[in-house]
């Protein structure tokens, strides 16, 4: 098989310890805060020139915990309840020959670091931290855009939130800068799309605690929140 070599440009640092609770798309919860930090060869700021001028950015890198030798024509997409099967150049599975991502976020700043160089800061990330980014590129509205576009099997809405419902002693274990945030991955559902056990507890990791939750019907209730 051809191959062809691409370097880590940068690594980006979120919250997300883990893939579980990571949102399916970027831009879903635009609470989500993330930091890109250059690999050493490319801490030159002339590289990031201009780049203030555009809102958002296109994200390429690589889903570096779902890497496999092997690759599989159909992926089963948790949408579709995990067990029908589509194309997977037909879905945005990670399970993917090249385990390639692409993800729109929006720019917040960009600062110049004595020691790290260029420093990028977004938001609307769907990333677990340390990810690799081979690539970023400027966010084009009138070629990016297209409004009249149209889902597939999986669908182009993302659902209705779920009600997010805290004891007093789990609200005030999380950092208030952090509240918002965490509040809006809740309200998404990081639950595997076929999981729907009302009794059982989750585990996600954020901001190096540990939230556990259950959901009944659409309400999701935080039980604990532990720090690691």
């Amino acid at each position: 098989m051809e191959t062809v070599q691409l370097k880590i440009i940068a690594r980006i640092h979120t919250d997300f310890a883990e893939k579980f609770g990571v949102p399916r798309q970027s831009g879903l919860v635009p609470e989500l805060q993330g930091k890109i930090v250059f690999e050493p060869e490319f801490r030159n700021a002339d590289a990031v020139r201009c780049m203030e001028e555009y809102s958002h950015l296109w994200l390429i890198w690589q889903f570096s915990k779902a890497v496999r030798e092997d690759w599989s024509p159909t992926v089963r997409p948790p949408r579709l309840g995990g067990n029908a099967r589509i194309g997977v150049f037909a879905s945005r599975s990670p399970f993917r020959p090249n385990a390639l991502g692409l993800s729109s976020v929006k720019l917040d700043k960009v600062e110049l670091d004595p020691e790290l160089g260029p420093v990028i800061y977004v938001s609307g990330v769907d990333m677990v931290d340390g990810t690799p980014i081979f690539d970023i590129k400027p966010y084009l509205s009138y070629a990016d855009c297209h409004p009249e576009a149209t889902g597939g099997l999986v669908g182009v809405h993302k659902g209705d939130p779920l009600e997010v419902v805290w004891c007093e002693k789990t609200l005030q274990a999380v950092p208030l800068e952090k509240r918002d945030a965490l509040q809006a991955v809740l309200k998404e559902d990081p639950r595997p799309r076929y999981q729907n056990d009302p009794q059982r507890i989750y585990g996600m990791t954020f901001d190096g605690q540990n939230i556990q939750f259950r959901v009944e019907e659409r309400v999701l209730y935080v039980v604990g929140v532990e720090t690691l």
